[in-house]
């Protein structure tokens, strides 16, 4: 009787239930070949900013279509960044970077959307793209600087007494740096819709009284779309700094 009650209370609230992954042609048996909700917005993701960036740019107008002038801000956005952190030289991985920047973004953004998934929530998906940065970085600065490389970890500016302690911690920041560079976009997404979600369970279990939880739904959404960008943002910066080390391992 409990659980009956439990299950018929308009308080009964599960935001982390939007963050499963579920199969989308039935059945519940899930293997890394099997097609879900987080496949099927990754996909739309990837056709979006086709849709922006080839279809909304190929008019190429001198006075440029709505579509165009968000393609070019977004572009010329993404391109001093990794400019103004990496240098001249920096800006032969800017289609990486702008890569990173365009699918997160969307992402991001499309997991705002009504019953859409948010694919930057999961772990998988931001482990996956900050793994793929710290090998890139590692390699790029093995290849460009061979064992010069490992001069990032010996602080040159620090008393030589104090290096070798200040070694250790610079070898094991490097290699938290996938775990941190995930885990702060994966958490800060969940943690956002999760809560747009617990108000939006609010507003409908008050019904008519729910003044208060739509404008705190509205306020959050605004912030969220904020932080869909920042976050971005912020993981394309932080891949530019970390470039940055691989190409001038001395600075």
């Amino acid at each position: 009787m409990a659980a009956g009650a439990e299950e018929a209370s308009p308080f009964n609230i599960h935001p982390m239930d939007q963050f499963a992954i579920k199969p989308l042609f039935g059945g519940h048996e899930l293997n890394f070949y099997t097609p879900t909700n987080q496949t099927l917005w990754l996909a739309i993701a990837v056709l979006a900013i086709f849709v922006l960036l080839v279809m909304g740019v190929r008019g190429r107008a001198l006075v440029p279509s709505r579509s165009q002038s968000v393609a070019e801000i977004i572009y010329g956005f993404v391109r001093k960044m990794v400019e103004d952190v990496t240098g001249k030289q920096g800006l032969a991985y800017f289609p990486y970077i702008m890569t990173l920047f365009m699918l997160i973004l969307m992402s991001n953004m499309l997991g705002l959307l009504p019953y859409s998934f948010t694919s930057t929530s999961h772990i998988a998906v931001t482990g996956v793209l900050a793994m793929l940065v710290f090998l890139a970085v590692t390699i790029i600065g093995f290849a460009k600087h061979g064992i010069g490389f490992l001069k990032l970890f010996w602080v040159m500016s620090a008393p030589w007494w104090i290096r070798p302690v200040l070694a250790i911690i610079e070898v094991i920041s490097f290699f938290v740096r996938p775990a941190s560079h995930s885990i702060r976009l994966a958490g800060n997404m969940m943690a956002g819709h999760a809560v747009i979600k617990v108000f939006a369970g609010f507003a409908g279990a008050l019904g008519v009284g729910a003044v208060v939880p739509i404008v705190a739904i509205t306020a959050v959404f605004g912030l969220e779309l904020l932080v869909s960008f920042l976050q971005a943002y912020v993981f394309a910066i932080l891949t530019c700094v970390y470039l940055n080390d691989a190409l001038h391992p001395g600075h």
